[in-house]
This record gives structure tokens, sequence and C-alpha cells, in this order.
């Protein structure tokens, strides 16, 4: 059946619902170069201000799958399980999270990508490990998932091609922030590599796509829905992100906090998530086992080691010291209340963790380590933040990210930690 795009405009314009065969004709016309971009870019605003029902989201995400290829992990020989985070500041738990749940029985197939803005990103960080290789074919991805139990790696550009052009569109339109094309963007993907389940890690607070709670609970909901439609079981997991997690904020520094807690250490925040995600990824693999248990065990770290000298890297690689520092010191006494994530994501943005275009290079050892968090009292000068660069030239915009970021509060101020994970929701 063939179809106008404009027709397909006018309607999605008109608060129309879209049939199957229209949004199957957009998706595979645009993808194969037939639709133009200014039609696709009117039509996602049509969807960003309309919006969509779960059945045309439901259809979109199938066209993009349909877009390319699904790969068939029935051969790797234990249960699958994915985890996805929808992005925030210190956020390295894919690292340590993946070993543990590969030490626990199960095979993670993990396509990461790489940062963009002030969220870092999964490729980035482990990059910063001098000759890990992001790029496995087919046959090495499975290879390594059978042997490790885990693989982190950049997707082929066969899997939901769809998603690639729609996704750099949506960058350049202003739509974005859009729930339909955000859940299915993510699920394509995810359900596209083949795993039997997936847990999500939904993002909500000042360093986080979704700053409102109510917002990433129908991002959680739609996704999940999404998932359970296309046969992966699926749960969700709305977490904190008012606050950086844990204290460092970087790639290679990142790196280092992740190795801490497959040690036995790390901050308590980075820890409890990666323990919580686990449970939710274990629960849906079916497989009985305490992943804090496997964790002190030391069988966590093993997974680690293999997981990243099987894609070409030293696990006792040691990360070169960034050329410059900077302290940032406390102006007043008292109780830290406030540490705002977005800024704190700018900041290390600034200082070269991050880029503002695809094709930018980030830093390796730029960053910022958060030498104290909210809960605990400082004393005037006291080192608040560390920044990290190889281009000191950087420090002045990455300290004016940071006049705001911090609230001190009199000493014996009432502080009510926010929990980590603030909701869980099942299909």
């Amino acid at each position: 059946m063939s179809f106008a795009a404009v027709d397909i405009i006018r309607a999605k314009r008109d608060r129309k619902e879209l049939s199957d065969a229209q949004i199957e004709w957009v998706v595979a016309h645009y993808t194969a170069g037939a639709v133009a971009e200014e039609q696709m870019s009117a039509l996602l605003m049509a969807i960003y201000l309309n919006g969509m029902t779960p059945r045309e989201i439901s259809r979109w995400t199938s066209a993009m799958i349909d877009s390319g290829v699904r790969l068939d992990l029935s051969g790797v020989g234990r249960p699958t399980v994915d985890k996805h985070s929808t992005g925030g500041v210190g956020d390295k738990i894919s690292l340590p999270l993946a070993a543990l749940v590969a030490a626990c029985g199960a095979a993670v197939p993990q396509l990461s990508g790489r940062g963009l803005g002030h969220t870092g990103g999964t490729l980035d960080k482990l990059e910063s490990i001098r000759g890990w290789n992001p790029m496995l074919t087919p046959a090495e991805f499975i290879n390594q998932l059978s042997r490790v139990g885990a693989v982190i790696c950049a997707a082929s550009a066969d899997l939901a091609p769809a998603d690639k052009k729609l996704y750099a569109l949506r960058d350049v339109t202003s739509t974005v922030e859009s729930i339909p094309m955000i859940a299915a963007s993510i699920m394509s993907k995810k359900i596209a590599e083949g795993t039997d389940a997936l847990v999500l890690d939904v993002k909500v607070g000042a360093g986080a796509f979704m700053k409102r709670r109510d917002q990433a609970t129908e991002l959680a909901k739609t996704m999940v829905t999404l998932g359970s439609a296309h046969g992966v079981r699926t749960t969700a997991l709305l977490t904190d992100m008012s606050t950086p997690l844990g204290c460092a904020v970087g790639n290679a520094i990142e790196v280092t906090e992740a190795v801490e807690v497959l040690a036995g250490g790390g901050p308590p925040d980075v820890v409890e998530l990666t323990l919580s995600l686990a449970r939710e990824m274990l629960s849906l693999a079916g497989i009985d086992t305490d992943p804090a248990e496997v964790l002190a065990s030391g069988a966590a770290m093993d997974s680690w080691r293999q997981m990243i000298s099987g894609q070409g890297a030293d696990p006792d690689f040691v990360f070169p010291a960034p050329r410059e520092t900077h302290l940032v010191c406390a102006e007043s006494a008292g109780l830290v209340t406030r540490m705002d994530a977005l800024a704190v994501g700018v900041s290390a943005w600034r200082l070269g963790a991050g880029r503002a275009r695809k094709e930018e290079r980030v830093q390796a050892a730029a960053g910022i380590m958060c030498l104290v968090k909210p809960g605990v009292e400082v004393a005037v000068g006291q080192p608040i933040f560390e920044l990290r660069t190889d281009t000191p030239e950087r420090f002045a915009d990455a300290l004016s990210e940071l006049a705001d970021a911090v609230t001190i509060s009199p000493a014996g101020t009432a502080f009510t930690r926010t929990p980590v994970v603030l909701d869980t929701i099942r299909g």
C-alpha cells in the first residue's frame, strides 16, 4: 500500500490516529530516503504536540525494529537480560552491573552509546581504557557473551537504522522531549538486540532528561508496556538524579569508581543502585542468587577482568593523571543540603568529559570528583570539588557552571536523604 507523506502529516496535525499501514510506510520510506527530511520533521513536530496512542507507539516501535536486523541470542546458553539507563550524571552503573549479573549466571548483551551534552556515555567511559575495542562483529559479540556472560559494545549500523536517522533529526528539530519517540527509540534498539528480559533505569531529577516524576513515570510505563508487547519481560526502576551518582563524574574516574565497587568498596549509592538493578535483572532471568554475596565473593571482579581483556584491553591499565586540577572550596561552614546534578554534569562537560557534537572527542582524564555529598557538614575552606582537565583554559567556564551548584545550610538543619530507588514499575 502506498501513501503520500503529506497526508500522514496532515492526519497527525489534525490529531487523528495513524493506521498501522501508515506508520509502517512512513518509517520504512524515511529510512530508505524516500520521505524528505522536512516532511519527517513536520511529522515529528505533530507527534510532539499531539502525542500518540499506545497502539501507535507500539506499531512505530515495531516499524523501527523491522528497519534492520534482530539478533538471535538463543545459542548463548544462559538466560539473557539487559539494562538501560535514560542517562544521568556520574551514572557508571552499567560497568559493575554487567560484570555482577554475569557472575550470577545470566548473560548481559549490552549495546551502548556515547555521551552527548551533560550525560556521559558508557562507551566513552570504557574507551578511556587503552586498547578497549567497542566495535565487535556479530560472531565476536556472541562468543564473548557465551564465554564471559557480559559484553558492552556499540550497536552495528544494521540494528534499528530508522532510529539512528530519527534520533539525529529529533535533535535538530527540538522534538527530543517526546515520550512516544523516546520510548520507541530506546525500546526498538533493546528489542532488536534480542535480549529475553530488560530492566530500565529511568532517571528523574535535575540531572536527568525527565525533570518531573510524573513524566518519568509515564515514560517508564510506556516502555514497560512496549517491552511486554514485544515479548521482552520488562521492569522499570525510577531512580533519583537530583544529586550526582557516586563521587566521580567523568570517564576514566568513573571507571575507577566502578572497579572500586567490584573490589568491595565504592560510594554507598552506587553500590545500592547496582544491587537493586541486579536483583531485578536476576529475577526476570529466573536466577535465584543473592548478588550482594556474589559481589562480596570477588566473582564479579573476575567477570569484569574477562570482559575487559576479551575486548582487547588490559584490566590492570593505569589511567594517566590529568594535566591540571583545581579545587573548589566551601565559602561558609554548615551542612551540605543540595548538590545540583545538572550543574556538575555541565561543568564536567565543559572540562572536556563530554561533547556538544557527536563527532567531537572527549578527554579521558577530564571530570569532577565530588569530595563531599549532601548530608555532610563542611568547614570554611574545605574542598568540595576537584576539577580535572588536560586543558586548563576550560576551568573558567566549568567554574561558572558550579557557581550555584551547592547549598550549605546552617549546621543542625534537618536533612532527609532522597532514596536512590523511588519506585518500581513491573509489567
